[in-house]
């Protein structure tokens, strides 16, 4: 029996990817696995002093390109400078730009509101609207995987426009999935659980947030390593029959009754 080529099935060798949200923790960590899985990159934040710094670390297979999702004339830019960067289209999306507003209920307001869905949900459309047209237009296949939240099915108080985001988001994958198929584009969601960020990290470190992390079953935050495997599943010819997925890395929360 022929023996299967399992480290070909992950292979990015000949993809061009671009990461939304590059600058940040886990954008740099995903940035990091699609090009060592062979991937050329394009790094793309507001921040572009760090994805410069990240893309002079990586090396000739990286690029930083500037980008604002709040911003749709940023987009078109960024994936020009990204397809000159890399000699062609981006065929894996990392829809990973986010922010969250941490305040209860009634003291938020409408700056705080739109601020999180013009990030978190209409950022993430528009880019990969962008995307989905460029491959359709070249008749090429490819993946969007975006990065949505177990906050997306659950709630905890305080950030109200995130969860109604994440949930939004989850929502937006499987109808882009379903439009897209035709095009040979597959879209699917990551959904993280409790992670240590910048976004987060002070809430774990208080005792609200020390709580939290005892009613996961793992009894433990996740790390971007975490992700590491399902980043690749949802990218690579592994994952090609998988469309409108979600794929949950929780340690179990998300399943918990407590």
């Amino acid at each position: 029996m022929e023996r299967m080529d399992i480290a070909g099935l992950f292979s990015l060798e000949g993809r061009r990817a671009l990461v939304t949200g590059a600058s940040g923790v886990l954008g740099a960590h995903f940035a990091r696995v699609l090009h060592d899985a062979g991937a050329q990159v394009a790094l793309a934040a507001r921040r572009v002093d760090a994805t410069r710094a990240l893309a002079a670390e990586l090396g000739p297979r990286a690029a930083s390109v500037p980008l604002d999702v709040t911003d749709a004339a940023t987009i078109p830019a960024a994936f020009d400078a990204a397809e000159a960067a890399l000699g062609g289209p981006c065929d894996i999306l990392v829809n990973n730009a986010g922010i969250a507003v941490t305040k209860p209920l009634l003291q938020q307001d409408i700056e705080d509101w739109d601020g999180v869905m013009a990030v978190n949900l209409r950022g993430c459309f528009l880019v990969g609207q962008e995307v989905a047209k460029r491959l359709a237009a070249a008749k090429l296949p490819g993946s969007i995987i975006n990065i949505a939240s177990v906050l997306g099915e659950r709630i905890i108080p305080g950030v109200a426009g995130y969860t109604a985001a994440k949930a939004g988001l989850l929502h937006l994958t499987r109808q882009m999935a379903v439009e897209l198929a035709r095009y040979g584009i597959r879209v699917n969601a990551i959904a993280p659980g409790y992670v240590a960020t910048d976004i987060n990290r002070d809430y774990f470190a208080s005792e609200p947030g020390q709580a939290m992390v005892k009613r996961i079953p793992q009894r433990r935050l996740g790390s971007p390593d975490d992700l590491t495997g399902p980043l690749l599943l949802l990218a690579s010819a592994a994952g090609a029959h998988m469309t409108g997925a979600t794929v949950t890395v929780d340690g179990g929360h998300s399943v918990n009754a407590l």
